[in-house]
């Protein structure tokens, strides 16, 4: 598997420097992400359950789609791509960004904005990255967030407190 490299950013978001994914995660360095929450006709939203194969957060269930961006990547084009090599969603321009997540622990240090996505599917799920996925209800998610928290990652419950409330 080739070294993936992410840029390294200051507090304000500028690249400083590259280094490697491994680097960066063990280190604590601020880098960049991005998120995905893809909504159907109904409103409910698609959230993945990553696959036990996953380096970070193995089983647990999380936003439609995600990744890191890459290295001399922007925002836009690391989102393009994630959404096809994830959802089998190809795109010829970004959805609309909703959210901006600001860096700290519970979401690994990460610059992330988050995408609100139109789609109703079907999706080609990528069986290395997602075990499955399920459409669900604002209000199902919530329920499940307080009452099963330990079956989400970390990030999504930080990003669901902010996205909640901002749903329509």
């Amino acid at each position: 598997m080739n070294e993936e490299y992410f840029d390294v950013v200051d507090e304000s978001d500028r690249p400083l420097r590259r280094a490697t994914r491994r680097e960066v995660h063990a280190q604590g360095w601020r880098h960049r992400a991005v998120h995905v929450l893809a909504f159907n006709e109904r409103g409910e939203v698609f959230l993945q359950k990553r696959s036990q194969r996953k380096d970070v957060s193995p089983g647990l269930w999380t936003v439609s789609c995600s990744g890191h961006v890459d290295a001399g990547e922007d925002y836009d084009t690391a989102v393009c791509r994630e959404l096809g090599e994830e959802l089998g969603w190809h795109v010829v321009s970004a959805p609309p960004k909703w959210l901006r997540m600001e860096p700290r622990l519970a979401t690994g240090w990460e610059f992330s904005w988050i995408y609100r996505l139109r789609a109703d599917g079907p999706f080609t799920l990528n069986e290395n990255e997602i075990d499955r996925g399920e459409w669900l209800t604002r209000e199902e998610i919530s329920r499940r967030v307080v009452s099963r928290a330990g079956e989400f990652c970390p990030g999504f419950r930080w990003l669901w407190a902010l996205v909640a409330p901002r749903w329509d």
